[in-house]
């Protein structure tokens, strides 16, 4: 069920209970639990966080702690799916859901008891009446009626004959209705998209309750960063959500500059600006992070020679000696960082790079830490999926969410760091792919299959890892080939997942063209694949478009999907 006074009927329902916090591990769903622990800190809140990273943890955290708790709240995670047939509650729990996956499973639209979805209602969700999809049981009750042998008197058997014709009727409309209710539900449920950011959602219910602070609002503007980088909303969306969080910006950073009201040294700032399309830049060099952006990298096709003689060519063009550009951004000289956005936008323009700039939001803490909504996301990012240490996933969870507070920069400079090693492995990996050809067509989709042994394999057995690298090389590949159908085609990637299992992880993306609108279809294509061949699969991710998949089953999963597509 919709709620349509998110204060009311969500949280002076939950302000006076205990709640279980259940979290899926991505950085707009970080951004929503920090903002909803704000507003519980003010209101004195009792609850417990739990981190899910997939069904198998929810069900599990749900069956440990169904016994203390009746009011659950899911973010971004139990939208699309049955979560009573999942779950299996009892009567007296109410789950609260705020999740930014489409389409929502319409069992949980309709349940009007202990299904309460935060969802806002100008998101186009075009959700199937209620008479096409449900149908009252009284209603097939009466098809299994008395059979006649045929000793009734005249006018008895004349009604009898009256009812099976009847029967017979219903029978027949029950199956059509059944047939368009098919047609409707497949219509509904063929593509996964993603709806209006969590973290937004969150601040708006704090906005509503004038309990709105400038850090919460700087995690709103992170949720919708990282829905935007991910490449989950389309780029009118995300120019349409940046609109209504500018004007909160105003609100809340305006000040007069005069004796009274200027600003202490340890305060904190947003401002709404133009910056490049750059990850990472104020806080690397300038070459490495031209290198390391996918927007540049495939621009330029710098993984050829061709491609790293246009880079020298456009710093040339903007006048940057190599020595400047090497270095770290902060120790440029000042002359140069002065038109340095400029310069870079005119010279990339003759290089055919014409979205270089992009709308976006900065935070200075005081005046020595300055960083964009996109740096945050590179690190929160790093530190969910960081590798380096054999730490359980709860750790790097913590550590992501404290890397969003302001009292933890050290965490969050961990953070950037993990981002470029991050960034780089991508960059080589897509490198490699497209100096091997290991981007294959199969007809209805491109594949790519990375060995075990490929440098930072381990980093892509991790889905936000897996599926940036995923849009890099789609985007990369797009612009190295001359074959203009391969253009149009959408991408799968697996990469091992646990060798000593033998198990992949397998993502598909939808094709990168201008006008896409982000929908996906992979995740109902997967279930079909994996049920006509009877493989091994687990679909345990939220995204549906992200499964996983014994290595021997892989071949006929393949051969099925192909034969599906076509």
């Amino acid at each position: 069920m919709f709620l349509s006074d998110f204060r009311r009927e969500f949280y002076e329902v939950i302000v006076s209970q205990r709640v279980l916090l259940l979290v899926a591990s991505d950085v707009d769903a970080l951004c929503a639990c920090k903002i909803l622990q704000a507003l519980f800190q003010c209101d004195h809140v009792q609850y417990t966080l739990v981190p899910v990273s997939g069904w198998q943890e929810l069900e599990t955290a749900y069956l440990e702690h169904k016994d203390q708790f009746q009011y659950f709240v899911l973010i971004n995670c139990g939208a699309n799916i049955d979560l009573l047939e999942i779950l299996q509650p009892e009567e007296d729990n109410f789950f609260f859901i705020c999740d930014t996956h489409r389409p929502i499973n319409v069992v949980n639209v309709y349940n009007e008891t202990q299904i309460k979805l935060l969802v806002k209602q100008d998101d186009d969700l075009e959700i199937p009446a209620y008479d096409d999809i449900f149908r009252d049981e009284e209603e097939d009750e009466d098809d299994s009626g008395n059979e006649s042998d045929g000793s009734e008197p005249l006018g008895k058997r004349k009604r009898f004959e009256e009812d099976v014709v009847e029967r017979t009727m219903k029978r027949r409309q029950r199956r059509e209705w059944e047939a368009h209710r098919r047609e409707i539900l497949f219509d509904y449920e063929q593509y996964e998209y993603h709806g209006t950011s969590s973290a937004m959602v969150m601040f708006d219910l704090a906005w509503i309750m004038s309990k709105d602070l400038n850090d919460m609002l700087w995690w709103a503007i992170v949720g919708l960063t990282d829905q935007w980088i991910q490449d989950k909303i389309t780029q009118m969306k995300y120019v349409t959500d940046i609109g209504m969080l500018q004007r909160h910006v105003s609100r809340h950073n305006h000040r007069n500059e005069d004796e009274e009201n200027s600003l202490s040294i340890d305060c904190m700032r947003i401002a709404f600006e133009y910056d490049l399309r750059l990850a990472l830049y104020q806080h690397w060099s300038l070459y490495e992070s031209l290198c390391n952006t996918s927007y540049t990298s495939a621009s330029l096709k710098l993984w050829s020679v061709q491609g790293q003689k246009r880079l020298q060519e456009l710093f040339a063009d903007m006048g940057l000696p190599l020595k400047q550009v090497k270095q770290k951004f902060n120790s440029m000289d000042m002359s140069l960082k002065e038109n340095l956005q400029e310069m870079i936008e005119e010279s990339a323009n003759k290089f055919g790079m014409k979205n270089l700039r992009v709308q976006t939001f900065s935070i200075h803490f005081g005046f020595k830490n300055k960083f964009l909504a996109s740096d945050i996301v590179y690190a929160t990012a790093s530190l969910m999926e960081n590798i380096e240490k054999d730490e359980p996933g709860t750790d790097n969870f913590i550590k992501a969410l404290d890397s969003l507070s302001r009292n933890n920069l050290d965490k969050l400079h961990q953070g950037l760091e993990l981002a470029k090693k991050q960034l780089r492995a991508i960059q080589q990996t897509v490198a490699s792919c497209i100096c091997t050809n290991l981007i294959i067509s199969q007809g209805p989709f491109l594949y790519c299959y990375l060995m075990e042994g490929t440098p930072d394999v381990k980093l892509f057995s991790k889905p936000v890892s897996l599926c940036l690298l995923s849009k890099y090389l789609l985007k990369s590949f797009v612009c190295s080939t001359k074959n203009k159908r391969c253009k149009l085609l959408p991408l799968i990637v697996a990469a091992p997942m646990d060798v000593e299992q033998g198990t992949v992880i397998m993502v598909g993306i939808p094709p990168e063209t201008e006008s896409s609108d982000k929908k996906n279809f992979f995740g109902r294509a997967f279930e079909k694949a994996a049920e006509s061949t009877n493989s091994r699969t687990l679909h345990n991710h939220f995204d549906m478009s992200i499964i996983e998949l014994k290595m021997e089953d892989r071949s006929k999963f393949l051969d099925a999907l192909i034969s599906l597509l076509s």
